[in-house]
């Protein structure tokens, strides 16, 4: 009898072990995660409206904000004049769809995201583009901006 009591007691904290981890479930998202995405996603919609001036909105306008791909551009001036001089026009733009979206939260005025982008483009536009990204993102009066952007 005093083995069955004991079984039934680690049967019952085994079952609320595994209830607490089901009530938890999936990860809260917060409003400021969110937020990001809701950027993300504008920044996408932009794009494939062939918009390089409102995708832009998602960066910090800032001599600060640095774009990291096969080369440094540093500003946000210099940022939006190497988009429009690589995506001249809506075909060379493509449709774009960014996959595997994190977003963490580092702190009250920082995360980050890390993704894959696809650009479907025809071969003359440049064909299909693809590859992965980080992001770091600042809090701003204006809300959440990109400050930096490594893509590959």
């Amino acid at each position: 009898m005093h083995m069955n009591l004991h079984r039934r007691i680690t049967l019952a904290l085994l079952l609320a072990t595994l209830t607490c981890g089901i009530a938890r479930g999936a990860p809260t998202i917060t409003a400021d995660q969110t937020a990001i995405r809701n950027v993300l996603d504008a920044q996408v919609a932009a794009w494939n409206r062939g918009d390089v001036v409102a995708f832009m909105q998602g960066y910090n306008n800032s001599p600060d904000t640095t774009f990291v791909g096969k080369t440094v551009a540093h500003g946000f001036s210099n940022i939006l004049d190497r988009y429009r001089k690589n995506y001249a026009d809506k075909e060379k733009m493509g449709q774009l769809t960014f996959s595997d979206l994190e977003v963490h939260q580092l702190d009250a005025r920082f995360a980050t995201v890390t993704g894959r982008f696809h650009l479907a483009r025809n071969a003359s536009a440049g064909g299909e583009a693809q590859g992965i990204f980080s992001l770091v993102f600042e809090k701003t009066s204006a809300g959440w901006k990109i400050i930096l952007d490594h893509t590959s």
